[in-house]
């Protein structure tokens, strides 16, 4: 089987993690494997998701991590049964690269970094064969069915005997994940969900002298409360970020599905933060009514609730002047401060995209019912999870499971 194997060729479309996850499942089988990438290099969004410390994934039991995917999770479970975060930490650890679980849960390369994983990775992609094609952008099929790809120099058409498709989202496009091959997908009848922006941040509308002030401070531990139109509520405890347009930040992006598709419902979503979610709100009272004497209002605030900066600023903001001298109503505002949400920002700034590759168009192995032989994975698939290392293993499961369909079709024709 092996001697059958190395006379066919594969191409992989998309250099991000699931495609070079497909690439190592098909190489390792003795498969001919071609990735094409239209930016000079690959794996330039991850690198980018790492700059802050690579989170590759989370360490928390099965049950709640599936529910990080929502409404997909029943699509995202058989991946992650395949090749979920247990077998992630094992394939980076035999990479050379060690791992640990901070305090959060959250799974990180022992250095933090993205940049000698990717190095390792690609050094034992290429030292197995796998044979990487740079500033190839991909333009469909030609007539014949083979696939046309255009560099800078030129277009060539590339015939392959099985293809998985990794483009990526839509977010990040200078990175290469612009979303571009939705249409060349949907010209040839396969269904495609409208990108959204997944994890991002949303326009509240400051004042400028707020903006001016505050963009760019962050919001440190509060907790936000949503309630959804089925009257569910949704609570997260952490911190965000002001922007000179609204808010964003982890705390935001681990909400930002249900808002944003409240928004496209009613135009609006509301949320409310406690600005000390420590405290309760008799203890706030109390201390708000202590005589402030000659003190100005800002620092009777720090000294007897720790409210300072950006939180008093918040508060200056949406609280009306009056409530000021009235120690319930302010406390109430504190413990309970409305944010109207009006939109959320654009894709390209958006971490991840919602929507793509609808998975009733493809089989349990990601196979393109319409056009046997052709695979999706990554992002470019319908689903979305929040940050905390629930998009990259995804991805990776993903990429994983693609590989293996693809190698089955190669063996028999069919799946």
């Amino acid at each position: 089987m092996r001697n059958k194997l190395n006379a066919k060729s594969v191409v992989i479309i998309g250099g991000g993690p699931a495609g070079l996850m497909a690439a190592e499942v098909l190489i390792q089988s003795g498969v001919q494997v071609d990735l094409y990438d239209a930016m000079p290099s690959v794996g330039r969004k991850f690198l980018m998701a790492g700059k802050g410390g690579m989170n590759i994934t989370h360490s928390e039991p099965m049950e709640p991590f599936l529910s990080r995917y929502s409404a997909r999770r029943a699509r995202i479970k058989p991946l992650l049964d395949v090749f979920g975060p247990e077998a992630l930490r094992e394939w980076i650890h035999s990479l050379g690269i060690t791992t640990f679980v901070g305090t959060s849960g959250r799974v990180f390369p022992t250095d933090m970094k993205a940049a000698p994983l990717l190095r390792a990775w690609l050094h034992r992609l290429r030292e197995a064969g796998v044979h990487f094609h740079m500033r190839y952008r991909w333009c469909g099929w030609n007539e014949n069915g083979a696939l046309r790809f255009v560099t800078p120099q030129s277009e060539h058409s590339v015939n392959a005997d099985a293809v998985v498709l990794a483009l990526g989202g839509g977010s990040w496009a200078r990175l290469g994940s612009d979303g571009a091959w939705a249409p060349l997908l949907a010209q040839r009848g396969i269904p495609v969900v409208p990108l959204q922006p997944a994890n991002c941040g949303f326009d509240v509308g400051w004042s400028r002298h707020f903006s001016s002030r505050f963009a760019g401070h962050p919001v440190k531990a509060v907790s936000a409360t949503f309630t959804d139109a089925a009257g569910e509520i949704h609570r997260r405890q952490g911190d965000l970020m002001v922007t000179a347009t609204g808010i964003e930040g982890g705390l935001i992006y681990a909400l930002s599905a249900h808002l944003r598709n409240e928004i496209a419902a009613t135009g609006v979503a509301v949320i409310y933060l406690d600005l000390t979610p420590g405290k309760d709100l008799s203890r706030i009272i109390t201390e708000i009514a202590h005589p402030r004497g000659s003190r100005s209002m800002s620092s009777h605030l720090q000294s007897r609730a720790n409210i300072k900066g950006v939180k008093t600023g918040l508060l200056r903001e949406r609280v009306p002047p009056s409530d000021f001298a009235n120690p319930e109503r302010l406390a109430a505002s504190i413990k309970s401060l409305p944010l109207r949400l009006i939109a959320p920002r654009p894709l390209d700034e958006a971490i991840s995209s919602a929507g793509g590759v609808a998975f009733e168009a493809l089989d349990e192995c990601l196979m393109v019912r319409a056009i046997p032989g052709v695979f999706c994975a990554g992002e470019m698939l319908d689903w979305e999870a929040p940050t905390g290392g629930y998009l990259l293993t995804a991805c990776f499961a993903s990429g994983y499971t693609a590989g293996l369909g693809a190698l089955a079709y190669l063996k028999c024709g069919c799946i």
